[in-house]
């Protein structure tokens, strides 16, 4: 297998996605994928290990003379799949028998986590080639290899088509019940958190990746190569699943980090069993609710806090990860904000929370925001460990004008955001005033009501109250042309699968 040279050459974004129109047109032939969530990891692993080499290996001895490849001979990129002779049969057996079982048994520093050969054996352990036809992958690979990553340009622009990617897998994944932050969630719960370099982050349920990277891209602007290593090794994750992992170290690897700090494993094990120097400057979250942790993991918590119900875990597991004047923002259901009573876990983990850390901020979300793969309403929480809750501002996010809800095609937008980040008082959090949106309760209101934080908008009903009729027919034909629309859709999406 004789390799040929990279072509130094830029990939245009239309380029980029018809590259990419054509790697999935050619998957879809191949009867051992079945669907996006066969077919966009079978994608992402192949091009994980064509960035790798551009950005890893072929540069690696540039910048460090005593630098020693991560993946040796004939293993790498170079090696094999640019070889267009390397086909069929004699090309499938080399990746299922020779290629996945040589980089998941790659072995690092144990004492290094920046180390990329415990990224690699940690991503291809649970990879599998699921393609039958040797020459529809070698179709694939060729496809994989007209790609360029050699300039910063490279990388913007497959990080935004590969979100794109993502965006459909996250739509595939919705339909078999797991369900990931809107960007303009996590951008604005990013923003809201006033990151700095230097300050350790980690999100314990990270998907494929969103919250981390948009903290990367909010302090990614660093002037030197030590600033830049600091950077990458304060952001970190955890996530159970392969598929999201997978996935969430192809993202991180897009955005500019070679050695993402991913760690594949059960998130509130790994937290329960942290100790004082695992802990960190800053939480970004949305765990997983509504689902049930196993007997094993719920006796990992103190008793009196022992439950099945996944938000209240990781929300008691976070209070214990959180550095001495640590923050936190995190994705919240209804249901958890409202659980009260002596005899409630989750009233007495709101406790906790409220007595040992500031909860000074509540963002209440419009309806919808998960849609269409969920209606349960959500919310998020900010706050800062240290200081007990004194008072809980409240901000209501209202619908745009004229909507009565979001759709998978119209979903929320970023800007809807805004009135709440001008009302906020930047970092300090000063000059807030009670408003349409916005109130305040106290932490002994709280307290009394059995800790039920699921507060509604006292001024919501002002302005029903001063509406003219007409007014109010007009809204309900509104309403109507709205559900007539989500129909329509419903059917062009019920057409399009026959």
């Amino acid at each position: 297998m004789a390799p040929s040279k990279t072509a130094k050459a830029t990939t245009s974004r239309a380029r980029l996605a018809s590259i990419i129109k054509s790697a999935r047109d050619t998957m879809r032939k191949d009867a051992g994928l079945n669907g996006d969530l066969d077919r966009l990891p079978q994608l992402s692993w192949l091009l994980f290990l064509k960035a790798f080499d551009q950005r890893v290996e072929q540069t690696g001895p540039t910048l460090n003379p005593d630098y020693r490849p991560a993946i040796e001979k004939p293993y790498r990129w170079q090696d094999w799949a640019t070889d267009p002779d390397f086909s069929g049969n004699e090309l499938k057996a080399f990746v299922n028998n020779d290629l996945i079982p040589y980089l998941a048994g790659l072995k690092g520093s144990a004492n290094n986590a920046e180390d990329p050969r415990n990224v690699l054996s940690t991503i291809f352990r649970d990879v599998t080639n699921r393609m039958q036809s040797g020459t529809l992958l070698r179709d694939l690979v060729n496809l994989v290899d007209q790609i360029h990553f050699d300039s910063s340009d490279d990388i913007h622009t497959m990080a935004f088509v590969y979100e794109s990617i993502l965006k459909e897998m996250r739509d595939a994944a919705g339909d078999s019940g797991e369900f990931y932050t809107p960007r303009p969630v996590n951008r604005f719960m990013v923003q809201q958190s006033f990151l700095k370099l230097g300050e350790t982050i980690l999100d314990p349920a990270c998907g494929t990746g969103g919250f981390l990277v948009q903290a990367y891209e909010e302090l990614g602007h660093v002037d030197t190569a030590t600033q830049r290593r600091q950077l990458h090794a304060s952001i970190r994750g955890f996530e159970k699943k392969p598929l999201p992992y997978l996935l969430a170290s192809m993202n991180l690897l897009l955005h500019g980090i070679e050695a993402p700090q991913l760690v594949r494993d059960n998130s509130l094990l790994r937290m329960r069993d942290a100790t004082a120097a695992d802990r960190v400057d800053v939480v970004l979250t949305n765990p997983p609710f509504g689902g049930e942790e196993e007997r094993s993991v719920v006796e990992k918590f103190p008793k009196g806090y022992q439950t099945q119900e996944t938000s209240w875990l990781f929300l008691h597991a976070i209070l214990d990860q959180l550095k001495q004047s640590g923050r936190c923002a995190i994705v919240l259901p209804n249901g958890s904000l409202f659980a009260t009573g002596d005899n409630s876990i989750g009233a007495r983990i709101k406790q906790k929370l409220m007595r040992e850390c500031n909860l000074h901020t509540i963002v209440r979300l419009p309806q919808g925001v998960f849609a269409p793969y969920t209606q349960i309403p959500s919310n998020l929480l900010f706050f800062e460990k240290g200081q007990p809750t004194q008072e809980i501002w409240f901000f209501e996010i209202s619908l745009p004008d004229g909507r009565r809800g979001y759709t998978k095609t119209k979903p929320m937008q970023v800007e809807e955001f805004e009135p709440c980040v001008q009302w906020w008082g930047g970092e300090k959090r000063e000059g807030r005033k009670e408003g349409p949106n916005a109130w305040k309760v106290s932490a002994a209101d709280v307290e009394k009501s059995g800790y039920n934080l699921d507060i509604a908008n006292p001024h919501a009903g002002d302005d029903l109250a001063h509406r003219t009729p007409q007014e109010l027919v007009d809204d309900l034909i509104q309403t109507e042309r709205e559900i007539l629309g989500l129909l329509e859709e419903l059917r062009g999406e019920v057409m399009e699968r026959r």
